[in-house]
């Protein structure tokens, strides 16, 4: 029997929870509860402190009472723009309610309804897990996890927040945007025919440099998380972090179901000095389906050259250009081409969580949030040891990132990679 694509986007919408696509009309909350819902944010950089203003904007009757971050620093930063905000006027967080240090995030969410997660990756398992086990609905920035051990406990996290009927959203945000669904939902219900292959590429000139010197950092710890980005425990390396979101929608394309196996390469071009930790600057990985379908991703920051951040699904009767929105048949001729608007993906994720909370009917995105940030995770590890690895190998990994202890003390820098020599474990 032939799927349409309205039955393709009813199940969309039911996966990621209730009312996926009627949440992005007015009225969603008119017959819903107006108790006030606290909302705590823990990482206080600039994707947390967006996060805050889509939450506060998605629902009127919500509050932000507490902060928490590693640096106290960043706290006061972050609250004064937050207050300068257009939801300013709901962001109401006491001395009493900011926190500092490790543990912050307890301290957050023992005092509130709702946990934003918005640190580096390495921190969201444990994090995630401390809000799951209070009974708080928590928005989980991408990636989930740096590690195959942080994969499967936020596996385990999401199954018990099932249990518990709280709801958890991803930062994936394109599963959030209408031009996206659409397309999607047509690749679901058969326009190009059965999927032959895909490709992503995530090719830029990189995102911010190291922006501390050891030199103005009281310990080597404090080093590296001001400079998160460029360091594999913290972020899980650019695969992880970045081009998790065209993984995300290879992913997608092929129904969530993990590749077999996968093999690459990658390593360090321009971004050789010190400074740059211990992440690469490239990547080329090849992800193969049980079907034979071959999903190549590639991924570089490399200034000074060309840049190209694309995604194609190819089909036995068309093609689709799936950062345009459109359908090509085997001639090249365009048969389709979303033609609406999308209301921001980053409003809409958090207006369906919301939503979710409400109706008492929770998204919970467990599933492919943890699927494609082992994506990532099993490109940047096939590319570190140039094996070939199958994706039952990379889920039983025993190879944990994590620090001997968190305490702002001495940490020796984990050495690059070296395909052929870096072990898997």
């Amino acid at each position: 029997m032939t799927t349409s694509r309205r039955d393709v986007l009813k199940k969309t919408a039911a996966t990621v929870g209730g009312a996926a696509l009627a949440s992005l009309g007015a009225g969603v909350f008119a017959a819903q509860s107006t108790e006030t819902l606290k909302i705590g944010l823990v990482g206080c950089g600039g994707r947390g402190g967006g996060a805050v203003v889509n939450a506060l904007s998605a629902d009127p009757h919500t509050r932000l009472v507490a902060l928490g971050d590693a640096f106290g620093d960043r706290l006061e930063g972050k609250l004064t723009a937050l207050k300068k905000s257009g939801v300013g006027d709901r962001v109401d967080v006491v001395p009493e309610m900011r926190f500092a240090g490790f543990d912050n995030f307890k301290h957050v969410a023992d005092n509130v309804d709702v946990v934003l997660l918005a640190t580096p990756p390495h921190f969201r398992p444990q994090h995630l897990r401390y809000a799951v086990e209070a009974g708080k609905h928590v928005f989980v920035e991408k990636p989930v996890a740096v590690d195959a051990p942080g994969i499967r406990s936020v596996i385990e996290s999401c199954r018990m927040a099932a249990t518990k009927n709280l709801a958890i959203v991803s930062g994936l945000c394109w599963r959030y945007h209408q031009g996206m669904r659409e397309t999607f939902a047509r690749v679901h219900d058969g326009t190009i025919g059965e999927i032959t292959a895909l490709q992503c590429s995530y090719n830029s000139g990189g995102v911010w440099d190291p922006r501390v010197t050891r030199e103005k950092c009281k310990s080597d710890m404090e080093y590296q998380m001001r400079n998160w980005y460029y360091y594999t425990w913290l972020s899980g390396d650019f695969n992880v972090e970045q081009h998790v979101h065209s993984l995300d929608k290879m992913g997608w394309a092929m129904g969530d179901k993990p590749p077999i196996h996968a093999s690459g390469s990658g390593g360090r071009q321009q971004r050789t000095e010190a400074k740059y930790g211990n992440i690469f600057d490239h990547f080329n990985i090849v992800y193969e389906y049980e079907n034979g379908v071959k999903a190549f991703a590639r991924c570089r920051h490399f200034r000074g050259c060309s840049n190209d951040v694309t995604d194609h699904i190819f089909g036995s009767k068309g093609r689709v250009d799936v950062m345009r929105h459109r359908i090509y048949d085997m001639a090249g001729n365009e048969i389709w081409r979303f033609k609406g608007r999308s209301k921001s993906m980053y409003q809409v994720e958090h207006d369906e969580f919301f939503a979710s909370i409400r109706s008492g009917e929770p998204i919970n995105n467990g599933d492919y949030m943890s699927k494609s940030s082992m994506l990532g995770i099993m490109g940047r590890v096939v590319a570190y040891t140039g094996k070939q690895l199958s994706w039952e190998q990379m889920m039983n990994s025993k190879l944990d990132l994590k620090p001997p202890s968190y305490e702002f003390g001495k940490l020796e820098a984990r050495p690059v990679a070296i395909p052929g020599v870096t072990p898997f474990v």
